[in-house]
């Protein structure tokens, strides 16, 4: 595969994009936006129907780009950058993109040639007028587009560079205008709106504007050379490009710490090599009164990306760009600072995490306009842009008044505490599926997979969503029998996958599981039956908690008599006498104890099992479900600890009258440190506890939910301590310093020879219980060399016949829906069948493709289940991330559901489709691709195809590195019938690829 694109000539973009129209969509984009022609921002001389658009980067390099972000809203385009090496000169590492949460890079210019990136936006010029007119999208004259040059002033005087500016000024002796308006004009039978007039119109005048870009250290006097140089000779509106380094190192690296960027590395080289804001000032003066002096307008455009270190293996490169959410607040305390300097009267173009949350306020503030790329490069993609347009779509417009240096101030302090700014406490899990992509029919729910017991989230969200919370919670029950508990305190790993994390926060999958619970709980309950008895066969199961519970569920739903033995004296296990009240009510766990005992099971409490043969005299099957009972123990050099679950029990079962002193120390970083740590703030008598971590809060294995809670609490972190001894009212603990990325970029901890003490009446370790070794041996199960039950993976069936483990007994502690998982697993190994269906139901295409590219936090208007993507449904996020609309979603008749395909031309290995497949796999590379010849698909390792002969509709296949001769129609066992059915519907429905 080749990462070189292929710009695609003009009449073939024309009809591609007006067939794609009939089946509604340009380029991808469903919901184009419509301006208010009769409102106009002004600048350069030229009108602007909304004051943003795309940056010099992604997604202004290609036509189709350009193309699709006009369709979605932009009417400022800031043009990819040129200069004078490119095309196969131009060394750019690939992948070079990576946006899964702030955004870095590692290319700075037009992949292209030069004169090829003339072409592309020349056609892009005539595409968006054409476009306004024939789809009313706005007026033919109601956006701009905009140069970007660098790097310096001998690059941009070359002939090559020269050429390009002057084209772009005037390009009517261009061979590619007159190509274009040709086209248009013994074409015009195929527009409704569009007329010779209208194409006649088209001014070649594409740009009067153009904006400078320099290398890090640039020296200021050849900045302001090529400045003088541009408006000067070139005589054109000019803006120069200010970097964040500006601001200096220190403040720079403080308010990244501060927000949490700390691990993001940069040293003080580019602060002290690139231009000194005691520099800038004067030299930016000057620049204005020359432009003043010349009639052109000047002014910054705010800001470069930042150079940052590789460190965590991010991209192949030493050095990347930082940009997106992170940039933001730099970017913006560099306009913060120039618009007070200048009292307001400097013009500020801005870049830097621009989104729907925060470019209102920057316009208000006087900053526009404002391009974008991070956004962009997220799921719903271009789409974002309609949403944004909607803040603009119909606003009064005043003229330019001056940047107001108090409102980029407010900005300033605002997003120190903005969520959408500040970096997670953790870093973010991976949202991957640990299976590579499928050929077809890829459409998956992250969420359903990510969870243990494949919950059917989608479809109860479609019915919670509805107000339909009966339904909802029976859909919960096939296979979840604990929705209250698990509605109230599951770790959600399903949350953590979801695609609108990379949105704004995920769908609160749990507490909509809990808001059926609750809204359906007796409807469900006054019309349940009890399963039939089917088997003369018997089971008995040892422990009440999750685990058991679930087990005794799954077991009498296949027809089997089941008793619970649980040797305390109500149901629950860990979730009722040890997580503290202050989580989880007794109330919400007794509903799920009465969902199971409706199932028929008996239910035994005050009743602990010793011996497993005693119970095979009369049951035929034995489940233990003991939980993690063996303490986990932390010794110190001097002094002892209280085990964390001991604590926990008496601090529930004493109401949180525990005697512990005053300061009370928790050791460990989970979630049972976490939950120890806030029950013991809780208790009588406690003033102060710490928690002590040999790492950072960021290493912590607890949920990230879990810290946040714990900090609310008024919990003290006392990171990077290991402890020794506790002696006199002290732990002593040993400093630790973070060491290096390691291979996973995770870092490692180094011990010093500093001593810290932190005041402890007592110390509770948190350091993870074991199971019950000594149990199982007495029962005669054979154990591995942990002193865990060697058991069946598939049936969790151990060395005694008929005797399974299900829970935290079986590995060590777990979550609760891994119990429940368990449980099912060996009930399911018992009544041998499956006993829960999949519940998939196809969620309407307009609602959802409503959703895509719509930023919504969960307010008093939307309802938090009215977010779900569906994304088993239409997931389609490479089809959405990729700038050049290299994946494509297809509509293949006899197929369920869209299918994913590869354009090979259009790609140039970005890599961006890799960071958000569901999947582990990268679309560019894994999925079924579409070569324009022979000589592209050999220089592939892909599967895919090329078509041949369109009208005999004969193409090559490669499926497996096997090459495949196929004729459409014709039977080819070779050729799968899915990936039959993909390549006629290119042919026949999607030729204008072709």
């Amino acid at each position: 595969m080749s990462d070189i694109m292929t710009p695609i000539p003009f009449g073939n973009l024309m009809n591609w994009i007006l067939k794609e129209h009939e089946k509604g969509a340009v380029f991808g984009i469903k919901r184009p936006f419509v301006a208010d022609q009769s409102k106009n921002y002004e600048i350069f001389g030229r009108k602007l129907e909304t004051p943003f658009g795309p940056a010099a980067g992604p997604h202004t390099q290609l036509t189709q780009n350009i193309v699709a972000a006009y369709v979605a809203g932009s009417r400022f385009f800031e043009l990819k950058t040129v200069q004078k090496l490119d095309g196969e000169d131009l060394p750019v590492a690939k992948p070079c993109i990576k946006a899964d949460d702030e955004c870095y890079n590692c290319e700075w210019s037009t992949e292209l040639y030069v004169p090829q990136a003339f072409d592309e936006y020349v056609k892009a010029w005539f595409a968006c007028k054409v476009l306004a007119k024939e789809y009313g999208l706005g007026a033919m004259d109601g956006f701009q587009f905009n140069m970007s040059v660098g790097y310096d002033l001998d690059g941009i005087k070359t002939e090559k560079i020269d050429k390009f500016i002057e084209g772009m000024k005037d390009a009517s002796a261009a061979p590619v205008f007159n190509e274009c308006r040709q086209w248009l004009l013994d074409h015009l039978d195929r527009f409704e709106k569009v007329t010779k007039e209208d194409v006649e119109s088209i001014s070649p005048e594409v740009c009067n504007c153009i904006t400078l870009s320099t290398l890090h250290g640039c020296p200021p006097q050849e900045i302001e050379r090529i400045a003088r140089y541009l408006i000067e000779e070139k005589k054109v509106h000019t803006f120069i490009k200010c970097n964040p380094t500006l601001l200096g190192y220190e403040y720079a690296r403080k308010l990244m710490d501060d927000m949490g960027y700390d691990y993001v590395a940069f040293g003080d080289f580019h602060f002290k090599d690139d231009l000194q804001y005691g520099d800038a000032v004067p030299m930016l003066q000057r620049l204005q009164a020359l432009a003043d002096e010349k009639g052109l307008e000047f002014g910054v455009k705010i800001t470069n990306t930042f150079p940052v270190d590789v460190k965590q293996n991010e991209l192949p490169s030493e050095e990347m760009y930082m940009s997106g959410k992170s940039l933001y607040p730099l970017s913006m305390s560099v306009a913060m600072r120039l618009a007070k300097d200048f009292g307001g009267n400097l013009r500020i173009s801005y870049s830097g995490g621009a989104d729907y949350f925060n470019i209102e306020d920057i316009v208000d503030a006087g900053i526009w306009p404002v391009t974008m790329a991070t956004t962009m490069l997220k799921p719903g993609g271009y789409e974002r842009l309609e949403q944004i347009g909607q803040i603009f779509a119909g606003k009064d417009v005043a003229a330019f008044e001056g940047v107001d240096g108090d409102k980029a101030a407010a900005l300033v302090e605002a997003v120190k505490n903005d969520k959408h700014h500040v970096k997670a406490v953790k870093p973010l899990p991976s949202r991957k599926i640990k299976k590579p992509v499928p050929l077809t029919d890829c459409f998956v729910a992250p969420c359903q997979e990510g969870c243990p017991i494949h919950q059917d989230i989608t479809r109860y969200l479609q019915l919670a969503g509805a107000g339909e919370f009966e339904q909802a919670l029976e859909v919960i029950l096939n296979k979840n029998p604990l929705p209250f508990i698990t509605g109230t305190i599951c770790a959600h790993n399903c949350m953590s996958k979801c695609t609108r994390n990379f949105y704004e926060s995920p769908v609160d999958i749990r507490r909509t599981k809990l808001e059926a619970a609750e809204g359906g709980f007796e409807a469900v309950m006054a019309k349940f039956e009890k399963p039939a008895v089917t088997t003369d066969k018997k089971a008995a199961v040892v422990g009440g908690g999750p685990a058991g519970l679930a087990a005794a569920y799954f077991l009498a739903r296949g027809g089997m008599k089941v008793t619970v033995f649980e040797k305390e004296e109500k149901m629950g296990g860990v979730v009722r006498n040890v997580i503290p009240g202050f989580r989880i009510s007794d109330e919400a766990i007794d509903n799920d104890v009465k969902i199971v005992a409706a199932m028929g099971v008996e239910l035994v409490t005050g009743k602990e099992i010793t011996s497993v043969d005693e119970l095979k005299k009369e049951y035929d099957y034995v489940v233990l479900a003991v939980g993690a009972s063996d303490k986990g123990i932390l010794k110190l050099e001097a002094g002892d600890t209280m085990n964390a679950l001991d604590f926990l029990a008496q601090f529930k079962a004493t109401d949180g009258n525990v005697e512990l002193g005053k300061n009370v120390v928790v050791i460990g970083g989970g979630n049972t440190a976490m939950d120890t740590a806030r029950a013991a703030k809780r208790n009588k008598g406690v003033e102060k506890v710490s928690l002590v971590y040999r790492r950072t809060r960021r290493y912590m294995p607890a949920d990230e939910e879990e810290l946040v809670m714990a900090v609310e609490d008024g919990v003290e972190f006392a990171e990077l301590l290991a402890p020794v001894k506790l002696e006199n009212g002290n732990l002593y603990c040993k400093k630790m310093v973070l060491g290096e990325f390691d291979a996973s970029g995770r870092r490692g901890v180094v011990e010093t020879d500093e001593i810290v003490t932190v005041p402890a009446d007592t110390v509770i370790a948190a350091v993870g219980e074991k199971v019950p070794g000594a149990f199982y041996e007495e029962c005669g199960i054979v154990l591995d060399s942990r002193r865990r039950p060697q058991v069946n993976q598939d049936t969790l069936e151990t060395s005694v016949k008929g005797v399974y483990v299900a829970g935290d007994g079986l590995f060590g502690p777990a979550t609760v829906v891994e119990g429940i998982r368990d449980g099912k697993a060996a009930a399911e190994a018992i009544i041998g069948k499956v006993l829960a269906e999949d519940l998939f139901k196809q969620s309407d295409a307009d609602t959802i493709y409503g959703r895509k590219g719509r930023l919504a936090e969960e307010n008093d208007q939307i309802i938090d289940s009215t977010r779900c993507l569906s994304c088993n449904s239409y997931c389609e996020n490479c089809v959405e991330v990729c700038p050049n609309r290299a994946n494509i979603s297809l509509v293949v008749p006899g197929m369920d559901k869209h299918q994913i395909i590869h354009v090979d031309y259009m790609c140039n290995e970005c890599g961006n489709c890799k960071s958000f497949c569901p999947w582990d796999s990268a679309p560019y590379l894994d999925k079924f691709t579409l070569f324009a010849n022979e000589a592209d698909m050999e220089n592939s390792k892909n599967q895919g195809f090329t078509v041949t002969d369109a009208a005999a509709g004969t193409c090559k296949v490669r499926l497996q590195g096997k090459v495949t001769d196929y004729t459409v129609g014709s039977a080819n066992e070779d050729v799968p019938e899915g990936i039959r059915k993909i390549i006629a519907a290119v042919i026949n429905d999607y030729s204008y690829m072709l």
